[in-house]
């Protein structure tokens, strides 16, 4: 299955798959007017093809006493030592092996301000790191469509007469 052989219908339920992943299949299919064993087929071609990968929940980390979410930017680093680092540190909640100046950046949840020290010392052991604090998320969890590039439109550049 590619984003060729996706088609509208299959874009609205991972459009509403992604807004709420416990929809029963009786009303996934009413929202996207299809039957619930066609609906179902459908979700089940989209599982096996690998366009959905899971289903989880999305917590609320402050709920949970985690009252800091961080950017931390590390340096060129052993990529083996970074992976065994990043797997041994539960506060990480996203790993992104990058390329540009930084080889990393991960993204952290911690207590506060001690706990934030401690795991970043962790990585500044290992390299150099840059430390930002998330203050406000103005947008997380964006549900995705099929990318099709007649949809890309390139930016309009302004010609100036010479």
């Amino acid at each position: 299955m590619t984003t060729e052989t996706l088609d509208g219908y299959d874009a609205r339920i991972l459009a509403e798959l992604q807004a709420d992943a416990r929809i029963s299949m009786a009303e996934l299919g009413r929202r996207v007017h299809l039957s619930p064993p066609a609906v179902t087929e459908r979700v089940r071609k989209l599982e096996a093809a690998g366009v959905i990968t899971g289903y989880r929940a999305t917590v609320n980390l402050a709920a949970l006493g985690f009252g800091i979410r961080a950017m931390v930017r590390v340096g060129r680093a052993d990529y083996a030592r970074m992976v065994k680092l990043v797997q041994h540190t539960p506060e990480v909640i996203n790993a992104y092996n990058v390329t540009g100046e930084d080889s990393w950046i991960l993204e952290i949840a911690v207590i506060d301000v001690a706990h934030l020290d401690a795991v970043v010392s962790k990585f500044c052991i290992v390299t150099e790191t840059s430390t930002a604090i998330i203050l406000n998320a103005v947008r997380e969890h964006q549900p995705m469509l099929p990318a099709r590039r007649e949809d890309v439109k390139p930016p309009t550049r302004k010609v100036e007469n010479a």
